[in-house]
């Protein structure tokens, strides 16, 4: 518990003075792993009701951090990506933590990273442990840690 508080407080902060908070920051997160995903999609990856995720989703947008485009094959469906002021903030948010987390497995070595994953893996429920794989099975992977606009596709790299 220490760790993780410790661990969020840089971005918890950042989220603080927009007005923003850790739901904000789940959807900035996983947008650019996805872009042109929909709400369901995201719904499903959140595990968050519709209702919880519109009121996030009206924040982002009301700030131009997330931006909604019809689909190709169906213009009723909403295709969600981050704008540049979105991936802006994602990639501070994202930066410094991947910072802190490769300077803590830097310190841990390659087994307890590999143990900490096993661990985290077995203490979802079945349902996340679904999700979380789908999720990394199915995510373009990000380019040398660059985040997709909302014009250009993920393609390869690492998350």
């Amino acid at each position: 518990m220490f760790a993780h508080k410790s661990h969020l407080a840089h971005a918890d902060d950042a989220l603080a003075e927009r007005g923003l908070g850790r739901a904000h920051h789940r959807v900035l997160y996983f947008l650019p792993r996805k872009p042109g995903g929909t709400v369901t999609d995201l719904l499903d990856i959140l595990g968050v009701t519709k209702q919880s995720l519109g009121r996030v989703m009206k924040d982002l947008q009301e700030r131009d951090m997330v931006q909604s485009r019809p689909g190709e094959r169906d213009r009723r469906t909403r295709l969600l990506y981050l704008t540049t002021k979105g991936l802006e903030l994602e990639s501070r948010l994202f930066d410094e933590l991947h910072e802190n987390m490769s300077r803590a497995y830097a310190a841990a070595g390659e087994k307890s990273v590999e143990g900490y994953w096993a661990l985290m893996q077995h203490l979802m429920s079945p349902a996340a442990h679904a999700n979380f794989l789908m999720f990394n099975e199915a995510t373009p992977k990000l380019n040398n840690n660059k985040r997709a606009s909302q014009d250009h596709p993920l393609t390869s790299g690492k998350p």
